[in-house]
C-alpha cells in the first residue's frame, strides 16, 4: 500500500465530505415519522401474527389433550 502525506489525506477527505448532500430538516423529519410508522405496523402486524399461531396451538392442544 503506498504510503500518502497526512495533509495531503486530509486535504482530500475534506474535499470528498464537501461533495456530500446532506439532508434538510424537513427531510430528517419526514423519515424519521416513517420509521416510527412502519415499527409500528411491524409490530402490530407480528402481534397479529403471534395472537393467531397462539390461538391455533391452544385449539390444537386442548383438541388432543
Amino acid at each position: 500500500m503506498a504510503t500518502m502525506n497526512p495533509i495531503q489525506f486530509f486535504q482530500q477527505v475534506r474535499a470528498e465530505v464537501s461533495k456530500v448532500v446532506w439532508p434538510t430538516r424537513r427531510e430528517v423529519l419526514l423519515t424519521t415519522v416513517m420509521v416510527f410508522i412502519m415499527a409500528a405496523l411491524t409490530a402490530v402486524f407480528f402481534a397479529l401474527v403471534d395472537l393467531i399461531i397462539r390461538s391455533g396451538l391452544q385449539f390444537v392442544l386442548n383438541f388432543f389433550g
